[in-house]
């Protein structure tokens, strides 16, 4: 037996035995416990928890009986009260251990319903003859098999409804083993299912496609090959699904393949703190790095500031452009496709000035982007949101003793309520 000391960044259980470290996939902090370890070095070990003999006050009992098995989902058996805090923790721990920073104040944490948040998912689906036909879910941990789903807690309760019928749907077409991905995205008034087909379906694997649609009031895509081939297949649609953000008078389109956050109402709650950070004022000019298809950067222009926003993905760059014109926005907001990830110095200051600056990176982080701010006249006031509390770290080391910026300000976005996922929002000001 063992006593678990603290989590790690993956949500394990963190204990130490005979100079090792020991990692525990579902143990919690308190505990005393027996594992099993299946992975073992010369100073750590991986374990898989076999009996908690002694249970902490802040476990739970999971809601999905997939969980466990599941890779979707790592802290259900910790509660939701306890994910925020120990997120908060590993985002000041990386601050502290790799940026070597101390944060001014940390900010409220943000954070919302922690079940049937989300609105976007990607299934795997594979036909398994031996375990009678179709597998739709998320992959087991550790593994590539497709967990033997039935029922999914994370998605909005119509939509795991729906898994048992699409297992049918699939078993019933002509070849089922030739479909291997559902990919769920939701608009305000759609549920897109994109059905990744290596071939082209029968007509009468179409018409079961329809009849399903019209029962369950989805809409399908067909995806032959890459993310851009995604189209429309019934009913009838113009391919563009939308959003509000309500609080600005804002809607965006988006296809069902393009990127929008996982959490629609944190989105909401996330754009809305990010604009009383940031704190554009009219007649300014701003920046918005990464910009996507636009959810803050047409936030930030309802402040009557003058917004430039900058993406690497052609098609995203379009979208924000026909956002922006259908938001009646095209006169302050403007989008220019570029490669952050390959700026430097010269190239960051051949774009102008900025007042301030939104920089909201992939996991990679923006540390070509954030060495680049030693030009002259930076913004004064940076707001960073992150989802990889490492590379946040990192950049926010620049930043402070590189650059001169003082983080004043960080706090997490529980964007993915039950896993270890850690997103988080920083401010860093320049006097």
């Amino acid at each position: 037996m063992i006593r678990v000391e603290s989590l790690d960044q993956e949500g394990r259980g963190v204990a130490h035995a005979d100079g090792k470290v020991i990692f525990i996939q579902g143990a919690l902090p308190g505990e005393l416990v027996t594992y099993t370890s299946y992975s073992k070095k010369p100073s750590y070990e991986v374990a898989q928890v076999t009996q908690i003999v002694e249970p902490a006050p802040m476990r739970v009992t999971p809601r999905c009986p997939h969980f466990g098995t599941c890779g979707g989902c790592s802290q259900q058996h910790l509660d939701a009260r306890a994910q925020v805090a120990a997120k908060q923790r590993v985002l000041e721990d990386n601050l502290r251990r790799i940026g070597k920073v101390e944060c001014g104040s940390i900010l409220p944490a943000i954070y919302g319903e922690a079940w049937g948040y989300r609105h976007r998912a990607r299934f795997s689906a594979r036909y398994v003859q031996k375990k009678g036909g179709a597998l739709i879910g998320f992959r087991e941990k550790r593994s590539s098999y497709v967990t033997d789903m039935t029922t999914c807690a994370v998605v909005p309760p119509r939509i795991s409804a729906l898994l048992v019928p699409l297992r049918e749907l699939i078993n019933g077409l002509s070849r089922p083993e030739r479909l291997p991905q559902i990919e769920l995205a939701i608009g305000d008034d759609t549920d897109a299912l994109v059905l990744r087909t290596l071939e082209p379906l029968s007509e009468r694997d179409g018409q079961a496609l329809r009849d399903f649609a019209d029962r369950h009031r989805v809409q399908f895509f067909v995806q032959p090959r890459g993310p851009d081939t995604a189209v429309p297949f019934y009913p009838p649609h113009e391919g563009v699904l939308y959003y509000k953000l309500p609080e600005f008078g804002l809607e965006l389109g988006f296809s069902p393949t393009e990127f929008t956050q996982v959490n629609a109402a944190v989105n909401r709650v996330l754009v809305r703190r990010a604009m009383t950070l940031l704190a554009p004022q009219s007649g300014e000019r701003i920046a918005d790095m990464f910009c996507g298809l636009g959810n803050f950067t047409l936030a930030i222009a309802r402040s009557g500031a003058r917004v430039a926003g900058f993406e690497g993905a052609r098609s995203l760059v379009a979208r924000a452009q026909a956002n922006a014109a259908r938001n009646g926005l095209a006169d302050i907001a403007e989008f220019h496709l570029m490669d952050l990830f390959k700026i430097d110095v010269a190239g960051l200051a051949a774009l102008g000035h900025f007042d301030r600056m939104l920089i909201d990176p992939p996991r990679d982080g923006a540390v070509e982007l954030i060495k680049s701010l030693s030009a002259d006249a930076p913004p004064r006031r940076i707001v960073y949101i992150s989802c990889n509390a490492a590379t946040l770290a990192r950049d926010a080391g620049v930043l402070v003793h590189v650059n001169g910026y003082a983080l004043t300000a960080a706090g997490v976005v529980n964007m993915f309520p039950h896993t270890s996922h850690v997103e988080s929002i920083a401010v860093f000001d320049r006097s």
